[in-house]
């Protein structure tokens, strides 16, 4: 069931159809800054999709109602730097939490993103953008040197030339110059056609073999990340080997059908 999405402000709001979950970040007055609550209310949504096996894409958008130029996120409330309950440590999880769930994620960015959200986008699969948005990472501008994770994700993502350009100058990407770095796998021309977009993108991923993708994007996430173990990745090998699903694709390819996967 599809929830509607109010305009003001509340922590990021979730709906889930035909295996498409949707988190969409709900502070549009703000654009769209994270602030503590906000990221617990995202490692919940974390858990639950990662304990649902109906849900196999996640989408991660924002609401922009009134917003005279559209801001995806802000990042992280400065604010909250101070406040009592405030954890050091908590974005960096959110952060990883999202790049290790186990359903295939598609960052929308129906707006431009700054900060520590950028690195949200970045913990995503894929990226399908709205033309004209920008990604900035403004941490040594403010003093800080960022966590391990993320400089990691950034390294992984736009190399380690766009992550110097990133953190060492500051300056806003493009969607173009993401595009290049191969960091986007669309630009949308209008929010309508991102829509379109993403709709689209989460159907083929929708229709692939469930224990397929998601052993395959754990293997590719420990690559990139250099903590890889070839006993594991074997194991899995032979897991999707003998599982029914690849003996349902072997059929439905020789029949000519598309095929009925079961994540079995």
């Amino acid at each position: 069931m599809t929830e509607s999405v109010s305009p003001v402000p509340t922590t990021p709001r979730m709906a889930l159809e035909d295996g498409v979950a949707t988190l969409t970040l709900n502070r549009p007055a703000h654009r769209n800054r994270l602030e503590d609550a906000d990221l617990h209310a995202l490692m919940q949504a974390f858990d639950r999709f990662n304990a649902d096996p109906q849900v196999r894409v996640v989408v991660i958008t924002a609401n922009t109602t009134g917003q005279p130029r559209p801001v995806f996120c802000a990042g992280y409330h400065i604010g909250d730097f101070d406040g009592p309950q405030h954890d050091p440590a908590m974005f960096e999880r959110v952060a990883d939490a999202l790049a290790n769930l186990r359903a295939v994620t598609v960052c929308a960015l129906n707006g431009s993103v700054y900060g520590g959200a950028t690195d949200l986008a970045l913990a995503c699969d894929l990226r399908i953008a709205l033309a004209g948005i920008e990604l900035r990472m403004p941490a040594t501008a403010l003093g800080l040197h960022y966590y391990p994770s993320g400089l990691q994700r950034y390294v992984a993502r736009l190399g380690i030339s766009g992550a110097k350009r990133a953190f060492l100058t500051a300056r806003p990407f493009s969607a173009q110059q993401l595009m290049a770095l191969g960091a986007l796998e669309e630009i949308a021309p209008t929010p309508e056609a991102l829509q379109a977009s993403v709709r689209q993108l989460t159907s083929e991923i929708g229709a692939l073999a469930p224990l397929a993708l998601q052993t395959t994007k754990q293997s590719l996430n420990e690559i990139s990340s250099g903590r890889y173990e070839l006993a594991a990745m074997r194991e899995r090998e032979r897991l999707t080997a003998a599982s029914q699903d690849f003996a349902e694709g072997r059929l439905a390819f020789q029949e000519k059908r598309s095929p009925r996967f079961r994540g079995e």
